[in-house]
Parts: C-alpha cells; sequence; structure tokens
C-alpha cells in the first residue's frame, strides 16, 4: 500500500462535481472519473477549510492562430496532441495515454520557462474516453476556451490558456488529405 502525505503529489486532491456538489478525491494516477452521483464530467477543487468557491473568471478568446490549420494538417499519424507557439516556433507534442505535466518546472513533460507559469501549472490525463486539463494548484489558473477551470473535458479545437502560453489541443481522428488521396 503506497502513502502519500496530503498536498505534495501532483494530481491529488479533493474535488467537488459542479452540477451536484459530490466530493471526489484523487491520487496522482487515478483516471479522472464521472460523478458517481449525477455523472457529470465537471469538477471543481475543493476547499478543505470550508465551502466557499471563488467566482469563475472568464476572459475573451481570440481567433485561432493562423499556423494551427497548417500544424494540423502537418500531422499525419491519428491521436491527440498540444500544439502551441513557444520563442515564435510552433510546437506540436503528442499526448500518451496518463498524465502529461505542463508547467515551468524541470520535471514538466511540456516545459514553459516563464514567471506567469507555475512549476506545477496543469496536468492532462488522456485515456481511451478523451482528455481532461485539470488546474495543478497554480497561481494564474487553466482557461479552457476562455473559461477559468479546475477540471474539464477536451475536445478538438479548444484553447487552453496557461499563463501568457494559448495551447491548443488537437485530436486528429484520421488525415483529411488521405482520405482525399
Amino acid at each position: 500500500m503506497e502513502a502519500f502525505s496530503a498536498g505534495t503529489l501532483a494530481g491529488a486532491g479533493s474535488f467537488r462535481c459542479d452540477s451536484c456538489g459530490f466530493a471526489v478525491a484523487l491520487h496522482e494516477r487515478d483516471p479522472v472519473p464521472g460523478c458517481p452521483e449525477c455523472g457529470g464530467r465537471r469538477f471543481r477543487r475543493a476547499s478543505l477549510f470550508g465551502e466557499h468557491e471563488p467566482t469563475p473568471d472568464h476572459h475573451d478568446v481570440a481567433a485561432p492562430p493562423d499556423w494551427l490549420e497548417r500544424a494540423r494538417g502537418a500531422l499525419v499519424e491519428p491521436g491527440e496532441y498540444l500544439a502551441f507557439e513557444d520563442d515564435e516556433r510552433v510546437r506540436v507534442v503528442p499526448l500518451e495515454e496518463g498524465w502529461t505535466r505542463i508547467g515551468r518546472s524541470l520535471s514538466a513533460h511540456i516545459r514553459f520557462d516563464d514567471p506567469t507559469v507555475s512549476r506545477r501549472h496543469a496536468l492532462l490525463y488522456c485515456d481511451a474516453d478523451g482528455a481532461r486539463i485539470l488546474d495543478d494548484r497554480s497561481l494564474n489558473g487553466v482557461f479552457r476556451n476562455g473559461e477559468r477551470v479546475e477540471l474539464a473535458e477536451l475536445e478538438d479545437g479548444d484553447e487552453i490558456d496557461v499563463g501568457r502560453f494559448r495551447v491548443f489541443y488537437v485530436a486528429l481522428v484520421s488525415n483529411p488529405a488521405a482520405l482525399a488521396g
């Protein structure tokens, strides 16, 4: 049996369903579940010290950048990817099943060396049911399509804001160019 210290493990913590308030506790390697009470898929980190929930933050979302469709068209393997621009270079990172750490830490799978990004900013979980993004107690929050989220399902084309970076989730079922040729 593994022992965990509270608050020291990335991804560990308590969450409440946005729909019904049902509490769920997760450890690092736990899959992100649907709510056992109502089946909901949206959760918020639950406070250990009371029921006060902060008001969700929102921001405007700009049109997707021109490079996104070119990056999508260059992909040849079906799968799930994160695409973003860093130092004027477009990067497309394939996602593997399980957890992907996003942050400023040297141990992050996707690393942004920028003060607007927390060392442990976000976690992305992929499995056969799709992908979910989890705010890993970041200072500036994680935004999906302009809405601040604690835990959220991702769909193809979703914009995830991590600090000053716009990251796009790409779920490629098959290459449309291959179907036309």
